[in-house]
């Protein structure tokens, strides 16, 4: 039943998301936004919400492990499963995306928020700093996109981010300019409906998955939390590798990392104080910080991740996991 009720949630948090999303985007567009600010924002947070409820429902019920385990193992996850798998299976051309400053800026993000872990337990002053960077890395992107445009360069849009040459964002997935409004708004209801039933019942499966086997609330955030809610990325990054666009599958993960230290903590963080817990500050952070690292070499020397890369990153993974349950 702990497992039953586990899939569910996290079924039912991927649906409403997408759903979410799918209502978001067509009612920026019916509304005359343009969709360049629909895809570095609504988007943006849109297909986060899944790790967004997540983590504030974890928060409110005085769950820190889940909150932030599932947010530093999803980018864990991100980084070694996200970008292993499908360079393992199709390897992933990554030499022809320039995503250097997007990297920088998702270390940056990585070494702030570690910085005020430290500073601990997270409240909301640490939230404003971390929205607040998120706002000016957004407010970066967007001028950067624009200037693309302008200059009529080929505009690749990702759930996340926009990486660099960029995309035209009318080119998101369920974008229908002319869907009709009650379409638009039973979309939102409903994915504003199923996000927190969702989250309810991962949480609720977790925890008690959590109690028959005798690990920490941390460690099935880290893991089971943390791989269900990097299935959006997962299926993205895969699909890309195969259609051989690998500026698609590493703005995809560096954008969702970037997204998740800032804004789903920064909003988090304002229903804490949220302690840290000890194995998480001394350990999986600087994993986290590690795994961030490993991919330097790709981003800035314009390296491939070939098949050979992609079998290394996902033992890494495999045994962080083996060791966190052992």
């Amino acid at each position: 039943m702990e497992i039953l009720s586990t899939l569910a949630g996290l079924a039912l948090l991927l649906v409403a998301g997408d759903t979410l999303v799918r209502g978001a985007v067509n009612l920026g567009l019916r509304l005359g936004i343009p969709a360049l600010i629909v895809s570095l924002t609504v988007v943006a947070f849109g297909t986060s919400a899944p790790e967004l409820l997540v983590a504030i429902k974890a928060a409110i019920e005085g769950l820190p492990g889940i909150a932030i385990g599932n947010v530093v193992g999803s980018n864990s996850a991100n980084i070694m499963m996200v970008l292993g798998l499908p360079a393992l299976m199709a390897g992933i051309n990554s030499s022809k995306c320039d995503s250097r400053k997007t990297y920088v800026f998702m270390l940056i993000a990585t070494i702030v928020f570690i910085a005020l872990a430290f500073m601990g337990p997270l409240h909301y002053l640490h939230g404003v700093i971390l929205l607040a960077l998120l706002a000016m890395m957004l407010a970066d992107q967007f001028v950067s996109a624009r200037n693309h445009r302008r200059n009529g360069a080929a505009l690749v849009v990702e759930p996340e981010i926009v990486c660099e040459p960029c995309a035209l964002p009318d080119e998101l997935e369920g974008v229908d300019p002319e869907m009709p409004y009650w379409k638009i708004w039973l979309y939102i209801i409903l994915g504003v409906i199923g996000l927190p039933a969702g989250a309810e019942l991962l949480i609720n499966g977790a925890l008690e998955i959590a109690h028959e086997l005798g690990v920490s609330e941390s460690v099935i955030g880290l893991t089971l939390v943390a791989v269900g809610t990097s299935l959006p990325e997962l299926a993205t990054t895969i699909m890309a590798a195969l259609r051989k666009h690998g500026d698609v599958a590493m703005g995809n993960v560096i954008g969702s990392n970037m997204f998740n230290l800032l804004g789903i903590m920064g909003i988090t963080s304002f229903f804490g104080p949220l302690d840290i817990p000890t194995g998480i500050l001394h350990f999986d952070l600087w994993v986290m910080l590690g795994s961030a690292l490993l991919i330097g070499p790709f981003v800035f020397f314009g390296l491939n991740i070939s098949r050979f890369w992609g079998a290394v990153l996902t033992a890494l993974y495999i045994c962080y996991v083996f060791f966190l349950l052992a």
